[in-house]
C-alpha cells in the first residue's frame, strides 16, 4: 500500500529538477573541518566597526614621509635631491640674512648722516645762539644808553637763529620724546626772556638802575632755565647719535657665518661629485660657489670699509665737533659772566672755601679753566687740537688757544683796575672805548680777544663738519647696493646649485 508524502507540497515530478546536491568534501587528514561562525559574530577578515567601514590607517603622514626619505636616501638619486635642496636653502638663507643685516646697518648709517648728527648740530647751535644773545645784550648794556647798532643786530640775529633752529628741531623730533619736551620748554621761555630784555633796555635808556636788575633776572633765567633745557636737548641728541653709531658699526657675524657654511657645503658637494664621477668641475655648482664667494667678499670688504669710515667720522668728526661746541659755549658763557661782573658790581656773591667772592667773576674763572687751563693750555682747546687730523683743522684751534691766553691776561688787568676803583678803566679793558662801539672795534679789549676766539672756533667747526660729512658719506656708500646685490647673488647661487645637481640626476634617467 502506497502512502502519500507528508506535507501539503506535492512531490516533484519526474522531470523537475530537485535541489542541487552539494558534494561532500572530505576533510584533510589532521586538519579540522571549517565550521560556520556562530550567529552574530564577525569574520576575522571583516572590516572593523569604524564609521567608514574600513580599518583606520595607524601610520601618520610624517612617518610615511620619513620612510620615503629613508628609502630615497638609500639611493644615489635620492641623496642628490637632498643635497640639492640643502645647498639651495643654505645659499638663500645666507642671502636673506645678509640683506637683512646690511639693510639695518645702512639705515642706521643714513640716520647718522641725515638725521641724528644734523639734529645734534642744531641743538648745539640753539645753545650757542642763546648764550651769544645773552652775551651780546650784556655787552650793549655796559655801553649805556642807546645800544650800538652792531650789538642790536647780533642779538636779533641770535634770537632769530634760535627760533628757527627750534622750529626745525621740533619738526624732526618725535612728539613724546625728551627732546620734544625740552624744545617745548624753550619755546615757552624764549618770549619771556626777550620781554625781560626789552624792559632792561627801556630802563637803561632812561638811566634807571632798575635796568640792571631786569638784566640780571633775564641772565638768571637764561643760565638756570633756558641753557639747562638747551643742554638737555643737546645731550639727548648726542645720545641718539651715539645709539645710531652703535647700530651702524657692529659686524654682521650671522651673515658671515652663514656665508662660510654655505661656501663650505658647496665645496664639499663639488668634491663629492668629483669623487663619484671623476669630473673636475660641475658648471652649476661652480657658478653657485662663485656667486656665494662674491657675496661673502662683498659683505666682508664693504662692511669693513663702512665700519672704518664710520668710526673715523665719529673719532675725528663727531668727537671733534662735540669738543669744539663745548669750547665755544664755554667761551660765550665766560664772556657773559665777565660782562655781568661789571654790571652787578658785587651784587651777587658766593662763599668759596670761607671766602666771599663775586659770583660772576668766579664762574668766569671756572669756565676759562675748562676752556684753556690756567695759562691758555690744556682743557677743551687742547683736546680739540689733539682730535684734529690735519693742519687745516688744527690751525684755527691753535690760534684760538693763543687768543685765550691773551684774553686771560687782559681780564686780569681789567679786574685789577676795577678792584682799585677805576671802573672806567676796567670798562675800557672789557668792551673797549664806548665811543667806538658802533664801529665794532674793541681796541685791545677782552671783547676783542673773545671775538677772535669765537671766530677761530667757528672756522674749526665748519672744517670738522665738512670732514664728518665726507667720511660719513663714504661709510654709507660702502654699503650701498649690498642688500639688493646679496639677494640677487643668493638667488643665482641657489639656482646654480639646483641646476648642477639636476645635471647629475639626469644621468640616472
Amino acid at each position: 500500500m502506497a502512502h502519500p508524502p507528508k506535507g501539503s507540497q506535492a512531490p516533484p515530478g519526474p522531470g523537475a529538477p530537485g535541489p542541487a546536491a552539494v558534494p561532500a568534501v572530505p576533510a584533510a587528514r589532521g586538519v579540522p573541518a571549517p565550521t560556520a561562525p556562530p550567529p552574530g559574530s564577525r569574520r576575522p577578515d571583516a572590516p572593523g566597526p569604524g564609521r567608514s567601514g574600513r580599518v583606520p590607517d595607524r601610520r601618520s603622514a610624517w612617518a610615511e614621509g620619513v620612510e620615503r626619505l629613508r628609502a630615497g636616501a638609500a639611493t644615489e638619486p635620492g641623496r642628490l635631491r637632498i643635497i640639492g635642496a640643502v645647498l639651495a636653502l643654505l645659499v638663500l638663507a645666507f642671502g636673506a640674512v645678509t640683506a637683512w643685516q646690511t639693510t639695518d646697518r645702512a639705515g642706521a648709517a643714513d640716520q647718522v648722516l641725515h638725521h641724528s648728527q644734523p639734529l645734534s648740530s642744531d641743538a648745539a647751535d640753539i645753545y650757542r645762539s642763546l648764550a651769544d644773545a645773552n652775551t651780546a645784550e650784556s655787552t650793549g648794556f655796559l655801553v649805556g644808553g642807546q645800544e650800538p647798532a652792531n650789538v642790536q643786530s647780533r642779538y636779533a640775529k641770535d634770537i632769530e637763529t634760535a627760533a628757527d633752529k627750534l622750529a626745525r628741531a621740533a619738526a624732526n623730533t618725535e612728539a613724546d620724546s625728551e627732546s620734544a619736551k625740552a624744545i617745548a620748554e624753550l619755546n615757552k621761555l624764549l618770549p619771556r626772556y626777550t620781554g625781560l630784555i626789552e624792559r632792561a633796555r627801556a630802563n637803561n635808556r632812561n638811566g634807571l638802575p632798575l635796568g640792571a636788575a631786569y638784566l640780571r633776572y633775564a641772565n638768571d633765567m637764561m643760565q638756570s632755565q633756558m641753557l639747562l633745557e638747551a643742554e638737555k636737548l643737546y645731550k639727548t641728541e648726542n645720545a641718539q647719535l651715539d645709539a645710531d653709531y652703535d647700530d651702524a658699526t657692529p659686524y654682521p657675524w650671522a651673515a658671515v657665518g652663514l656665508g662660510a657654511v654655505a661656501l663650505a657645503a658647496l665645496v664639499w658637494a663639488q668634491r663629492r661629485t668629483y669623487r663619484h664621477t671623476n669630473r673636475i668641475f660641475n658648471s652649476g655648482l661652480l657658478a653657485a660657489t662663485a656667486a656665494c664667494t662674491v657675496a661673502l667678499l662683498w659683505l666682508a670688504v664693504g662692511h669693513t670699509v663702512a665700519r672704518v669710515d664710520l668710526r673715523e667720522s665719529y673719532d675725528h668728526g663727531v668727537r671733534s665737533l662735540t669738543v669744539l661746541d663745548d669750547a665755544r659755549i664755554d667761551s660765550l658763557k665766560a664772556r657773559g659772566n665777565e660782562n655781568l661782573t661789571l654790571i652787578s658790581r658785587g651784587a651777587e656773591t658766593l662763599d668759596v672755601k670761607g671766602a666771599t667772592v663775586d659770583k660772576f667773576d668766579y664762574e668766569f674763572n671756572q669756565q676759562m679753566a675748562d676752556l684753556g687751563g690756567a695759562d691758555g693750555g690744556g682743557g677743551l682747546l687742547a683736546a680739540a687740537a689733539a682730535l684734529a687730523d690735519d693742519a687745516a683743522g688744527k690751525a684755527p684751534v691753535t690760534r684760538a688757544m693763543a687768543r685765550v691766553k691773551e684774553w686771560q691776561a687782559r681780564h686780569k688787568d681789567a679786574r685789577g683796575k676795577d678792584n682799585a676803583g677805576d671802573y672806567d678803566g676796567a670798562l675800557k679793558k672789557i668792551i673797549g672805548d664806548p665811543a667806538e662801539q658802533s664801529t665794532g672795534r674793541n681796541q685791545q679789549s677782552t671783547g676783542d680777544s673773545f671775538d677772535a676766539v669765537d671766530e677761530q672756533l667757528g672756522k674749526a667747526l665748519t672744517h670738522e663738519q665738512v670732514e664728518f660729512s665726507q667720511v660719513a658719506q663714504d661709510g654709507r656708500d660702502a654699503m650701498s647696493g649690498l642688500p639688493a646685490g646679496a639677494a640677487v647673488l643668493a638667488v643665482l647661487g641657489a639656482a646654480g646649485a639646483v641646476l648642477g645637481i639636476g645635471r647629475r640626476l639626469a644621468e640616472y634617467r
